[in-house]
């Protein structure tokens, strides 16, 4: 195994995963790597952008005198309104999420399975502090559950796994998952690699991951 891989920056992972969301398409972006979706959304495209806090039709991240301390996403972030943008109740908002009005959340991750189960919110570490949020509502309520994540912990140990380690999320709601060298998309027909970035091979993938892939 190489002891580097080129692949992409966060910020291209996000440019990546903003091409695949489609014309109309009603968006929740998740906290963390997630949030920078918004930056690279094409111009000439409509998106609308769900905050599970309470927000329809959510900008870019504010900067310099766009900041409204009144006017932030899920992750505390500031960020800016669209034409059209509205605001309701949070329980409206998880009303949205969990009943199936949503075409895709992007979320981050601990770890995915190959059978797309979701872990997220706790590593089961005992100092670790939880933090489900509305994850759970997202992973079984949107259409499609998308993942951003890198594919290696600091430790150099696959997120991508055969089996969850770690407490789960949401069982078989991962349909793709985007990493900084590749991305996968998980079915009933096995762990299949779209896309590889920089020069990053299949032997690569499979040594880091241990896991049938095919392309």
């Amino acid at each position: 195994m190489r002891a580097t891989l080129s692949g992409l920056t966060r910020n291209q992972m996000a440019e990546r995963v903003a091409q695949d969301i489609p014309e109309g398409a009603y968006v929740n972006l998740g906290i963390g790597l997630p949030t920078k979706i918004s930056d690279y959304l094409p111009h000439d495209r409509e998106v609308i952008l769900h905050t599970e806090n309470g927000m329809l039709g959510m900008g870019p991240v504010a900067e310099g005198n766009e900041v409204d301390p009144d006017l932030i996403n899920a992750g505390k972030i500031p960020v800016t309104e669209l034409p059209g943008a509205s605001y309701f109740h949070h329980a409206d908002s998880f009303g949205m999420m969990r009943g199936g009005h949503l075409d895709i959340c992007v979320l981050g991750a601990f770890q995915v399975s190959t059978g797309g189960d979701l872990a997220n919110w706790h590593t089961g570490a005992p100092d670790a502090i939880p933090a489900v949020g509305g994850a759970m509502d997202l992973a079984i309520g949107a259409k499609l559950v998308f993942v951003l994540m890198e594919l290696l912990t600091r430790q150099g140990e696959s997120k991508l796994v055969e089996t969850l380690t770690y407490p789960v999320t949401g069982i078989a709601c991962v349909s793709r998952v985007y990493t900084d060298v590749a991305v996968f998309e998980l079915g009933s027909g096995g762990t299949r690699v779209v896309e590889r970035f920089g020069d990053v091979t299949m032997d690569d993938l499979r040594t880091l991951t241990s896991l049938e892939l095919t392309e």
